[in-house]
């Protein structure tokens, strides 16, 4: 008898100690008590599409994004830059802020995390126009090779400047975390919490940098106070959640 319910103590026990079911995602796309006390708010509350539009009307996309199990996905459309349903953007400008992203990238993928966004540029054409957090299968995807010293790989200032050679990549098909940090002009891109790069634009470096890129069509790129956010389609399946934000 004291041998049974010492295994039923030590299953109790075992039983406590686990938590029971799937409950990686039993926080997504909420913010904790700490978090809301610090100023932080959902930019995707992870059930509808409130609070973003096309980047080239005012509704959200019919095709080419899906909302599932609290997951926002970009789908697939073979590579092909904004032709299926398009980026997406932020129904609300920001100047000051942090931006936090979990993100989880499929073989070959491309993608990315743009703010200080322009709608009215390149409008209807490709992409819209802002500085961009890099998201792509560094391993696979050609674009990793091109630009200079690596300034499209992963969580690099897309085409500008490049991330460090060691950030912490959780790999494909694992949620992987960036985090932006704006401040005035100053600019910090993280990965998994770790920071890769940051910068300081408005300023002559910066504009020399722009001069050398495929930005130097555009006047003053990336020089505006405040901007829209956008999530990329560039015709790959990529997955977001927890998409959140704390305004400086």
């Amino acid at each position: 008898m004291k041998t049974t319910i010492l295994l039923l103590f030590v299953l109790t026990l075992s039983l406590s100690a686990f938590p029971q079911g799937n409950n990686e995602n039993s926080t997504d796309n909420k913010l904790s008590p700490s978090e809301k006390s610090a100023g932080w708010k959902l930019l995707w509350d992870g059930k509808t599409t409130s609070g973003w539009r096309s980047a080239n009307a005012e509704s959200f996309p019919t095709k080419g994004w899906k909302i599932e199990n609290g997951v926002l996905t970009v789908l697939s459309a073979k590579g092909a830059e904004s032709a299926n349903g398009g980026d997406i953007i932020t129904i609300a400008k920001y100047t000051n802020f942090e931006l936090q992203v979990d993100f989880m990238l499929t073989t070959g993928a491309n993608s990315g995390i743009k703010y200080f966004v322009n709608p009215d540029l390149n409008k209807g054409s490709g992409s819209a126009i802002g500085c961009e957090y890099q998201i792509l299968d560094d391993v696979v995807h050609p674009d990793a090779k091109l630009g200079v010293n690596g300034n499209r790989t992963l969580a690099s200032l897309y085409d500008l400047i490049p991330a460090s050679a060691d950030k912490p990549f959780k790999g494909i098909s694992e949620w992987n975390q960036a985090l932006i940090k704006v401040k005035g002009n100053h600019v910090e891109h993280w990965l998994n919490g770790i920071k890769v790069l940051e910068y300081e634009r408005n300023n002559q470096m910066w504009r020399a940098l722009v001069a050398c890129s495929k930005y130097k069509t555009w006047p003053a790129f990336g020089e505006s106070a405040s901007g829209y956010i956008l999530l990329q389609d560039h015709g790959d399946e990529v997955h977001f959640k927890n998409i959140k934000i704390k305004e400086l």
